[in-house]
């Protein structure tokens, strides 16, 4: 079962990437949402896209991946795995989140934003590297804290609907 659930988190991972290809399809600047204010008010101030754009493409980022990376972790968890109580939901949800999470930090963070240029947004190159270490702070505190808690929260609340 932990192949499985880890197997599983690889699946989100790779949707994640998917994700991120999809929005860099054309530029970076599809995704600038993701990039500090700094760099998205430089791509407003060189008319590569402006501040609603922006806000439109971060709403619509949300909207998307949040429920659909919900979705793929409690269709996984209690329909494929068949769980049925909280700490069996907890902890598969936490494996399958946590390696969606390391590889977000490793293969898209380090290796894919940080060495390679797909990411780079021209006339932005003086601010690099876009993922600051107080960034990479913030994230590894989410995706380790972060994590457990939001795995904790979905679990208790499949209790709720599978007690009803």
């Amino acid at each position: 079962m932990i192949l499985q659930v880890f197997l599983e988190g690889i699946g989100l991972g790779v949707l994640l990437i998917l994700v991120c290809a999809i929005g860099i399809r054309k530029s970076a600047v599809g995704m600038v949402h993701l990039y500090s204010s700094e760099v998205q008010d430089r791509c407003v101030k060189l008319g590569l896209t402006t501040h609603e754009k922006i806000k439109r493409n971060a709403l619509i980022f949300k909207a998307v991946c949040v429920p659909g990376y919900i979705a793929y972790v409690l269709v996984c968890v209690y329909m494929v795995n068949g769980t049925r109580d909280f700490l069996t939901g907890f902890w598969q949800l936490l494996i399958i989140l946590s390696v969606m999470n390391l590889m977000d930090r490793f293969l898209v963070d380090e290796l894919w934003v940080g060495h390679t240029n797909a990411w780079t947004i021209p006339g932005t190159e003086d601010l690099k590297p876009y993922i600051t270490i107080k960034d990479k702070a913030k994230k590894w505190l989410f995706g380790t804290v972060g994590m457990a808690v939001i795995s904790a929260a979905l679990a208790a609340i499949m209790m709720l609907f599978m007690e009803s």
